[in-house]
């Protein structure tokens, strides 16, 4: 081979060569990217340990659990929100703002915290608690649902991020394998855990370790309640008696982020998001509303979506979702009613002094 032959031959070599490190690297960023966007959502659906649930509870469903509710319930706009904005003044002193879930897969978590602040936020307000609770911590609520109260239950997490909602159900009314593990704690601090706000890392750490066994004991001093909605009629009582609705499924709203609502306050469907969101609200169009809608809470901060609200104070990070979107989102089978009970209950009673 003549040295001009070598050195083409060379070259050809350190070109391919390079061509595969460059082709790894541009490889290993774009599935980076990838990553960040599925880990702002976080749902994994399991039908099977859904019905597993739902085969040990004596009433399952809102329409059984909740069946003084479905039958009292007048179609009423509810704003359950204001309740939390009421309660965060009280504890924090100041507004509540949206969470940011950040480069993980803990949606669940967030929609099922969320809606026991919410829930505890409407008790408050009601009389029900006397003091007013602090928010619910997500972490517990994520690392439970990926171990402990997982089918079969597990000791390490499963790869990657994510859970779905009946297994975050399942922790946060202490129905796991093990009764003596699994509810609420709130963002306090407890011995040498500070939970006051909000961990990326210890999300990720729980989610893959479980929640440290004295915690999970701890949690059992505070359980809720959870049924499966899974219709409209389902969803509009259970908000008209003050439980939000954690709602997880695959329909998506496009895009994840320079979002805009529409003069009306909704968010057209769009795509497909494996994602946890919670319903906090409800409008109907017997009322003057252009269209019946749920008013659906993220869990990714403030910016993601702008535009025009309705009424003037829905909060930041939130947009209005039509009914037929929500029933199809409802139809997957795993949104959970949350409460302390139940049972009926009046929110126009005007000795609150809060329009919910």
């Amino acid at each position: 081979m003549s040295t001009r032959q070598r050195y083409w031959t060379w070259s050809a070599i350190s070109f391919v060569i390079v061509a595969a490190l460059l082709g790894a690297v541009i490889d290993h960023y774009a599935h980076r990217v990838l990553r960040r966007v599925d880990e702002r959502m976080g749902y994994s659906p399991n039908p099977e340990g859904v019905r597993e649930f739902l085969r040990e509870l004596k009433e399952p469903t809102f329409a059984q659990a909740g069946a003084e509710s479905m039958r009292n319930a007048t179609g009423r706009d509810v704003f359950l929100y204001r309740a939390v904005e009421q309660v965060n003044h009280k504890v924090y002193g100041r507004p509540w703002e949206p969470l940011d879930q950040g480069d993980i897969g803990s949606c669940v978590g967030n929609a099922f915290a969320l809606g026991v602040t919410t829930a505890q936020s409407v008790d408050h307000v009601t009389g029900k608690l006397p003091r007013p609770p602090p928010a619910c911590s997500v972490e517990p609520i994520y690392g439970g649902a990926r171990t402990r109260a997982m089918l079969p239950p597990r000791s390490r997490g499963p790869a990657g991020d994510g859970t779905y909602g009946g297994a975050a159900a399942r922790w946060i009314t202490g129905r796991c394998k093990d009764p003596a593990v699994g509810g609420v704690l709130h963002r306090e601090v407890f011995g040498p855990f500070d939970l006051r706000q909000y961990s990326v890392s210890r999300c990720r750490q729980w989610g893959d370790r479980g929640v440290p066994d004295e915690l999970a004991k701890l949690a059992a001093g505070t359980r809720m309640k959870c049924v499966q909605v899974s219709t409209w009629a389902e969803l509009c009582a259970s908000l008209e008696r003050g439980s939000p609705v954690a709602i997880c499924s695959q329909v998506g709203f496009e895009p994840k982020w320079g979002a805009t609502r529409d003069a009306d306050g909704f968010k057209s469907r769009a795509g497909k998001w494996g994602h946890a969101m919670l319903a906090w609200g409800v409008r109907h169009r017997e009322n003057g509303s252009p269209r019946d809608g749920a008013l659906i809470a993220n869990s990714w901060g403030s910016r993601w979506i702008s535009g025009p609200k309705w009424p003037d104070d829905q909060p930041d990070g939130t947009f209005w979702a039509d009914r037929a979107a929500v029933e199809d989102m409802l139809r997957a089978g795993d949104s959970w009613a949350i409460g302390s009970d139940l049972d009926w209950r009046d929110l126009q009673n005007a000795n609150w002094g809060l329009a919910l």
